[in-house]
């Protein structure tokens, strides 16, 4: 690196909050398959620890190097229904367990893959899985999850909608704060290094290594000092931005890889924020010209934002992948709650800006007593937006018992703070009901 690129890095993190979110180790299951479901529970315990044994301690070891943080040590697995076999809901513990057990042997801060890929229908491993949510998000600590319940090429399982809508409600009944744990899918990928939906394909090498970069106040700042440019000026700018960042995840990502020697995946180029001031996808917006998140204009700003990043980033790493665009949670990005509680940013107005950004309704908190026929159609409204455009989205929407609109609830951490947003109070139930199997739209028919 030349000097002045040295001094731009350096400048990056210490004032305008660049990190790399996280580094993720993928590590295939599917040769842990024993005889029960306790043998492969410890199959699966002891490939988790073998391959991961080193991870935090690698990441740590890299961070001193080249003073670049990095937020989040995690490892994803195989979709865990797809190695459940004929197991029970209560059997499906041994599985939440052994991969809790081994995210703490290994000292990561989550590990993502009790997932299930329902967008056609459903395995027995796929509805036990389902069924044993409610336990498993409120029994473990640091087990994440997703269902993916639609696809461009396969449309929409609206009986699989329902289903998570109810389950929803259920988890909500143990506890205010699990489904926080949990994220529901359209199109969701194979190689996201992002939580909750981390999950690691099939297709996949059997461990891998994926980096999610960050740095939405690394943008933000380099906007700042093109104030009154033209709106081209602005894309190269976030381009030429995003290729720095990259760059540095690129690097990252590679050297942990060798150093644990295994394969090096992807970047994930997301722009991800934090609740911290100035690490904003929202104030990155309103630096483009908003006076606040949520007016008109804001869906047009983003797509200039999601667009730009993407453009940069691809040049800048060997293998890009992921979700790759700007993360909209509502209680992880101080700008978006302050949108929502100066009433500028609704519901709907999120739901219109996923149409043009990874991912979708995100960390936001509803009133408790919001019907499950209703969580289960904001599910679907998303998923046709994603099916609709061959595009990635997902819905991790949290009812709060007992909550009011405009009450604050507290996440912890990175998961920040969510305002308590209000739902449109009349009824999807008979939609939702109908149950079966919204088709896949024509466009998906390209053999």
């Amino acid at each position: 690196m030349e000097t002045t690129q040295i001094t731009e890095t350096i400048n990056m993190v210490s004032e305008e909050h660049l990190d790399i979110r996280t580094v993720t180790m993928g590590i295939s299951l599917l040769d842990t398959i024993a005889g029960t479901p306790q043998e492969t529970a410890k199959n699966i315990y002891q490939k988790i620890t073998t391959y991961a044994k080193n991870l935090v301690k690698v990441t740590q070891q890299i961070e001193r190097e080249f003073g670049i943080p990095i937020t989040n040590k995690r490892i994803s697995v195989t979709p865990i229904a797809l190695i459940a076999g004929k197991a029970t809901p209560d059997e499906m513990l041994y599985y939440a367990h052994a991969l809790d057990d081994a995210a703490k042997a290994v000292g990561v801060d989550f590990i993502g893959g009790y997932s299930a890929l329902v967008q056609k229908g459903f395995a027995n491993g796929d509805l036990a899985l389902i069924k044993s949510l409610p336990r498993v998000l409120t029994e473990t600590d640091l087990v994440m999850s997703s269902v993916n319940i639609g696809s461009t090429k396969a449309g929409i399982n609206l009986d699989a909608i329902k289903l998570m809508g109810e389950t929803i409600k259920a988890i909500t009944d143990k506890s205010d704060t699990a489904n926080a744990k949990m994220v529901v899918f359209a199109n969701a990928v194979e190689d996201n290094p992002f939580m909750a939906g981390a999950f690691h394909g099939v297709s996949e090498a059997d461990v891998v290594i994926n980096v999610g970069v960050s740095g939405p106040g690394v943008v933000k700042r380099a906007i700042e000092k093109v104030k009154g440019e033209s709106i081209q000026v602005v894309a190269e700018t976030i381009k030429k931005t995003a290729f720095k960042i990259t760059r540095v995840g690129q690097m990252v990502g590679a050297l942990a890889a060798e150093r644990l020697g295994v394969e090096f995946g992807i970047v994930d180029l997301s722009l991800a924020p934090t609740p911290a001031r100035g690490d904003s996808v929202a104030e990155v917006l309103e630096e483009i010209g908003l006076e606040m998140v949520g007016t008109h204009g804001t869906t047009a700003a983003l797509m200039l934002l999601n667009d730009a990043v993407k453009k940069g980033g691809v040049m800048a790493s060997q293998r890009v992948g992921g979700l790759s665009g700007a993360f909209i949670p509502v209680s992880e990005d101080a700008g978006m709650i302050d949108a929502v509680k100066a009433g500028v940013l609704s519901l709907a107005k999120l739901e219109a800006m996923t149409a043009v950004c990874s991912v979708g309704l995100d960390m936001i908190a509803i009133p408790g007593e919001t019907d499950a026929t209703t969580i289960a159609a904001m599910i679907a409204d998303e998923a046709a937006i994603g099916v609709q455009n061959n595009k990635t989205t997902a819905v991790r929407i949290l009812p709060t018992n007992g909550a009011k609109v405009g009450d604050m609830i507290d996440y912890g951490g990175l998961l920040g703070t969510a305002p308590v947003m209000s739902v449109v109070e009349k009824s999807s139930a008979e939609f939702i009901n109908r149950g079966g199997h919204i088709p896949a739209p024509i466009h998906s028919f390209k053999n």
